[in-house]
């Protein structure tokens, strides 16, 4: 009969294997998940508008830029996509892939930016500082990309803008702009390039629109 003592110590090492082996399970299931890929809509290519008359430049109308708005499923950072060849009337969300914030104050600023750039007109955040002549509202209804199939998808920009006139509260102008593009990856990457690219000439599709509607005299 063995002592008591020689059996604990018999057991010793294979305890301390199995505490190693929890361990390293433990430090296993604790890493870190994989890297969140943040995406924004880049350097947008401003295209400066023709040179007016000091005369012109002195009549030229003051504009907020309201912040723009979307559709609650929308109105959040995750990049969305269909699927057309699946069940195009659900949307899905990519987990390792986001905007860096929601399209829609993606496109408030870019609209923002490119319109000081590109017009003479004079640009207003909100009404804390001054009282615009007009107001400029955007719903932005799709930023989406769809795939046709597992390996080839596009994307689509939808809105709508209002142009308001602010003593009178007329609508002054409305038009509904859209764009699609092809991607150059049927991925996340590919959707946020291609969303980039398009919103682009959307933009400028737009600031010429509301440069035409917009009144100097």
């Amino acid at each position: 009969m063995f002592p008591l003592q020689a059996i604990f110590n018999d057991k010793i090492p294979l305890l301390l294997i199995l505490v190693a082996y929890l361990l390293a399970g433990c430090v296993a299931s604790n890493k870190s998940p994989s890297a969140i890929s943040i995406y924004d809509l880049g350097r947008q290519q401003a295209q400066p508008g023709q040179q007016m008359p000091q005369q012109s430049l002195q009549k030229s109308k003051s504009l907020l830029i309201v912040d723009a708005t979307a559709p609650a499923w929308l109105d959040n950072n995750a990049i969305h996509y269909r699927l057309l060849y699946h069940n195009p009337t659900q949307t899905y969300t990519y987990a390792n892939s986001r905007w860096i914030a929601a399209p829609a104050a993606l496109l408030t600023q870019q609209i923002r930016n490119r319109i000081v750039a590109s017009t003479n007109e004079q640009v207003l955040k909100d009404n804390s500082t001054a009282k615009a002549d007009y107001a400029l509202h955007i719903e932005l209804e799709e930023f989406t990309q769809i795939f046709d199939m597992t390996d080839a998808s596009h994307i689509v920009i939808g809105l709508r803008a209002s142009l308001v006139e602010r003593n009178t509260r007329n609508l002054f102008a409305q038009k509904d702009f859209s764009i699609t593009e092809k991607t150059p990856t049927a991925d996340a990457a590919g959707a946020a390039s291609a969303l980039s690219s398009a919103s682009n000439q959307l933009i400028k599709e737009l600031v010429d629109w509301l440069t035409a509607e917009l009144p100097h005299d």
